[in-house]
Parts: C-alpha cells; structure tokens; sequence
C-alpha cells in the first residue's frame, strides 16, 4: 500500500515523481540564504567560472526531462506486469531492495563508461559533453543540466536499462528514481553541509564529484552517481581533501594536486 494508490497509477507516478522530486530538492538548495561558511566556491567563482545563465540552465534541465518522461511512459506501458485483471503482484520488500541495489550498479556501470568515453572522445566532449562543464561551480538546479543527447544517452538510456536488468515493478521504480534524483542533485549541490547523510554514507558525493568539474580532475572522478567502485578499479579515482578557507566556507583540493603543488 503507498499513498498514491488509488489517485494515480504506478506508471504515472515512475514518470512524473522523479520530475517533481527534482524541483522540489534542487529549488529547496537554490532558496537557501548564501551559507557561505559551507560553499565548495565562493559566490563570486560562480558569477566569474560559470558561462551558463540560470534561465538557460532551467530550460535544459526540462527538455532532459521531457524527453525522459516520454521514454519513460513507453517503457512502463510495454513492461507492465499487470494481471488479467490490472493488478500488479508487488515482489517483498526484501526482492525490492534487492532489485534497487542491481539498479543501483547497473546505473553506475551504464554511467560510468558512457560519462568516460565522453571525455576520452573529442568530438563528442566538445560538441556534447562540455556543455555539462559550462557549470564549473555546480549548483543544484543544474545537476541535470545536459546536451539532450547526453541526457538521452546517459540518464535516460542507463535509467531504462537498470530498470529492466533489475527486473522491478513501476511501483519499486518510483522509490529508486526518487532516490537517484535525489543523490544526483545533492552531488551537485555545491555545499559541504554538517549532518549530510549523502556524506556520510557516500564516498561518491559533492566533493567527489566537484573534483571532477575542476581542471585538474576532469580525467577522473567519472563515477556517478551512487559509488566510485569504477573510478578505483581503472585508476581513475583522485582522492581529495578538503580545506577550510581563511575566508570561510572549504575547497575540495585533489589529492594528486596536493602533492604535485
């Protein structure tokens, strides 16, 4: 029993939850007061690195998720495990979280690999991928903030394709798109928070991936969104450290610049 159960379907939920998740988590982080004793950046390296206005931001972010949303609903009208009668059999809830951990890899996996091959290819880094970097200083609202064709490739296709590997229903779908939103927005929140359970438990997390979006760490860090098993496999994991600044607020500094500076 969920409380959505008998205003909308499972299906429409998978489809639009995510979506509205998404608004709702990254517009909490963008109406927060500066925090600037918690920024990874200073607010004027935001103003002066990032070449993307907000407005262009916001409306990449919606044609990624149209396009998903789209992807999304023929995905479940072509899966549906409905019975005769209309009525979907729910797994235990030991089969789902069984079925979000498969997700789970399989997302970092798909991700992994795709994110990689978009750095190591040139035409494809500067022609579809860098436009993901235009954000040098991530912020919330622009964890999703993609070249459609690497929405389509990345999220959209490694999302169909963990939800079919782990074999879940639209009803377990709505749980772990949810969640993933939710990591990946807080991955490109931009503030190292006291408490943030995302920090605790993740080795892949704000920092990690704010690494990434520097110069020195654009060859590594490519896991995303849930663990840096790929990253420390290949050799393409960059520890870091993180550094209070005089003037408030910390800096992510890779390990590797550390010891070459």
């Amino acid at each position: 029993m969920v409380f959505w159960e008998g205003y909308v379907s499972d299906e429409v939920m998978g489809t639009f939850a995510p979506i509205l998740v998404y608004w709702l988590y990254a517009g909490a982080y963008q109406l927060l007061p500066p925090l600037d004793n918690y920024r990874l950046h200073t607010r004027r390296e935001e103003d002066e690195k990032n070449s993307m206005p907000l407005p262009s931001v916001v409306k990449g972010v919606l044609l990624q998720q149209l396009i998903q949303a789209t992807v999304a609903q023929g995905l479940f009208l072509l899966t549906s495990k409905a019975n005769i009668s209309g009525v979907t059999i729910q797994p235990s809830i030991a089969v789902q979280i069984v079925q979000i951990v498969i997700a789970m890899l399989v997302m970092d996996t798909w991700q992994y690999f795709v994110h990689r091959y978009m750095h190591q290819n040139k035409f494809l880094y500067r022609h579809v991928h860098s436009q993901h970097h235009r954000l040098v200083v991530p912020y919330a609202i622009g964890a999703l903030y993609n070249h459609p064709l690497e929405g389509l490739l990345l999220d959209t296709f490694g999302g169909a394709l963990s939800f079919l590997v782990s074999g879940m229903t639209a009803r377990t779908a709505v749980i772990f798109f949810c969640f993933a939103v939710i990591k990946t927005v807080d991955d490109h929140c931009g503030l190292w928070l006291p408490g943030n359970i995302f920090h605790l438990l993740f080795q892949n997390n704000t920092a990690y991936h704010d690494i990434h979006h520097q110069l020195q760490g654009l060859k590594y860090n490519y896991s995303q969104p849930f663990f840096p098993i790929w990253d420390k496999l290949f050799g393409t994991y960059m520890p870091y450290d993180l550094v209070k600044r005089p003037e408030g607020g910390f800096e992510a500094r890779a390990m590797k610049a550390m010891k070459d500076s």
